[in-house]
């Protein structure tokens, strides 16, 4: 999911974009993308922003189609200098009545492969909404409200996470898709200091769920663009680990070579990583690279989630393209104790489910890092 707005002041540059796509993909001609243009990144690098519009090639909107799924929103086109324009459409009246306010003018905030973004405001100026509409049925952002919602309650107040005031179909008469999103409008800036984030993560991570003894979550959702199970619950994290996250990543790889070894992983391999572990449901952001990472007034900040309830340590799964520093994991583990014993190895396993499904989205050089990363297993 994204938000509309500057994400970064300019904190990356189009190879750091061009390092996200399959090796056969990388972009010959790179873009200068500009802050409004694209709000997500691999570990940052200084750049200045070009001039002109910025519109992101064919292979940008093919290399990183998963950031237009359910956790997605990758913004594949957005001109500046777009004028906000006043509007008596059907999700402003919708927005209006819901919300007790007066949303006076709408502009877009740019499409992804399947959604369109719009900003409303009021008349006042006092509040801001941001919007996804897409064609598809609700499902999917229903289930991102129920992850933004977790997230909220776990890691408040150190850690900002957006506000969702609705998800759900569209107003009747609106044709302008079938469901929407309907959240508060903020400002990101840039990661901020990586120590203060390590705290607020451990925190987050640390937090006591009311309920919560399980694994998985309240309802599937999706992992870019990839569905990603959560239901059933269950009580031993192996099992939920194997069954629901390893298994159907296989699975859809239709790779018997790939499959062969990681069968062979999960039979001789994963129990011994597990042994000897207290391991209790921690919420999860699922999807925590450095593109889904900011700051709102200088607090640190998450967003586009894939939450479940699951190891603390899988939440490190993207951490190949998050950019952590020492000082992050210095701040992280002066909360929760590093659990010395096969760290660097679970690290690995839980790598290799985010590798197996940038292969299922991406294809290309995945597969061989897949590879490698279950024979090193072995």
């Amino acid at each position: 999911m994204l938000f509309g707005f500057s994400l970064w002041s300019g904190d990356f540059v189009s190879r750091e974009i061009s390092s996200r796509l399959p090796p056969h993909k990388k972009l010959t001609n790179p873009i200068q993308p500009n802050p409004m243009s694209v709000a997500m990144a691999c570990p940052t690098t200084s750049w200045r922003p070009a001039k002109a519009r910025a519109v992101v090639s064919s292979d940008v909107k093919r290399g990183l189609r998963r950031f237009a799924g359910g956790n997605g929103g990758f913004i594949v086109r957005r001109e500046r200098g777009v004028k906000a324009q006043k509007m008596d459409d059907d999700i402003a009246r919708f927005i209006s009545e819901r919300e007790n306010c007066d949303i006076a003018s709408q502009k877009s905030s740019g499409s992804s492969q399947w959604a369109s973004f719009r900003t409303y405001e009021t008349a006042d100026g006092s509040r801001k909404f941001f919007v996804k509409l897409s064609r598809k049925d609700d499902a999917m952002f229903r289930g991102e409200k129920a992850g933004l919602d977790a997230l909220r309650r776990a890691g408040s107040p150190d850690m900002v996470i957006p506000k969702v005031y609705y998800a759900g179909g569209v107003p009747d008469g609106c044709r302008d898709g079938n469901s929407m999103i309907v959240m508060e409008y903020l400002n990101f800036g840039a990661r901020g200091d990586q120590e203060e984030f390590g705290l607020a993560l451990a925190k987050m991570h640390n937090a006591e769920i009311d309920g919560v003894q399980e694994f998985g979550f309240e309802v599937n959702n999706t992992i870019g663009e990839t569905p990603q199970k959560n239901i059933p619950m269950m009580k031993d994290w192996e099992t939920f680990w194997v069954e629901s996250r390893l298994l159907p990543q296989l699975k859809m790889t239709r790779d018997s070579e790939l499959q062969r070894l990681g069968d062979e992983v999960i039979e001789k391999r994963v129990s011994e990583m597990f042994k000897g572990l207290e391991i209790k449901p921690s919420i999860l952001h699922g999807d925590l690279w450095s593109g889904n990472i900011g700051t709102v007034d200088g607090k640190p900040s998450i967003f586009d989630p894939a939450v479940y309830y699951g190891h603390h340590e899988a939440d490190f799964g993207m951490s190949w393209c998050a950019g952590f520093s020492p000082a992050f994991y210095e701040a992280y583990w002066s909360v929760i104790k590093k659990d010395e014993g096969g760290f660097e190895e679970r690290k690995v396993m839980y790598q290799l489910y985010h590798i197996l499904n940038h292969y299922n989205m991406f294809g290309g050089g995945y597969r061989s890092q897949a590879m490698g990363m279950l024979k090193q297993l072995l």
